[in-house]
């Protein structure tokens, strides 16, 4: 689209060749070459790059910043309609930006739940950039089978049950931020991406949207029925009773596709 290809342009270049050599002179050998790929990627809030093939770098311009303050305006007027007050919260600086998705990741490799491992945020030339392992044989849930997906779907949910136990919401939880990649070990393993921030003041509300993102995501893959027994593992049906209220919220997002009425349906006969 013209606004994607106007934000991606947003960073030229030079500054993303500039931004490739510091990541390499600040954390790789002096001696080696720089080589960076700039990833065409779905994405509205970063220019997101791999440097040297060992480094996951997004590069986060001021332009960036106010995509995601109008998007979270959309969203927390999403919230209202769903009859709760909006949790989603803006970023003042691309640097806030970078530091915030850098500790959150921590937070969550912290309680034990597999994330790229977070390597620093840092201003440069007018950006801000945030370095985290690579995980170079990812796939999102959208590119993984119909019964690998219903295997990883309990963990999914235990996983985000941990993360909330801990007072921690994901905030923006899509099939793209949910990667499957071989661990330090070659096993197949869930990887959390992308959170983005939340009031604490309504922790309790955005924990209930995670769980109604995450029916969301699984759905069009492994059904209805699949869906909420997997999230039956890890929550009590009055809890999914909760999430059925974001449901319509979540289908007015242009990243979810799924069944609304169907899922509102099947959470109401277990809870019955």
């Amino acid at each position: 689209m013209a606004i994607r290809r106007l934000l991606q342009a947003s960073v030229p270049k030079s500054r993303v060749s500039a931004v490739a050599a510091e990541v390499c002179r600040r954390f790789g050998d002096p001696s080696e070459a720089v080589e960076v790929e700039r990833l065409d990627a779905d994405n509205w809030l970063s220019v997101p790059c791999v440097v040297n093939e060992r480094w996951f770098v997004k590069i986060i311009a001021e332009q960036h910043t106010f995509v995601h303050a109008l998007l979270t305006t959309g969203r927390n007027i999403g919230a209202f309609s769903s009859g709760t007050e909006g949790f989603f919260e803006r970023f003042s600086t691309p640097i806030e930006m970078a530091e915030h998705e850098l500790d959150a990741t921590a937070h969550i490799r912290e309680l034990g739940i597999a994330a790229p491992e977070p390597i620093e945020a840092f201003e440069f030339e007018g950006v801000g950039v945030l370095v985290l392992e690579y995980l170079a044989a990812f796939r999102t849930l959208d590119e993984l089978s119909a019964d690998a997906v219903r295997s990883f779907a309990p963990t999914l949910f235990s996983n985000l049950a941990s993360m909330h136990e801990a007072g921690l919401a994901h905030g923006d939880l899509r099939a793209e931020n949910v990667l499957v990649a071989p661990n330090a070990d070659g096993v197949e393993t869930l990887y959390f991406i992308d959170a983005t921030r939340v009031s604490d003041e309504a922790i309790g509300d955005a924990k209930v949207y995670d769980i109604a993102c995450a029916l969301a995501s699984l759905e069009p893959h492994i059904g209805v029925s699949s869906a909420v027994e997997a999230a039956l593992e890890s929550y009590s049906a009055d809890v999914l009773l909760e999430a059925r209220d974001f449901l319509d919220f979540v289908g007015l997002r242009p990243d979810h596709g799924f069944d609304t009425a169907a899922l509102k349906g099947e959470i109401e006969k277990v809870a019955t």
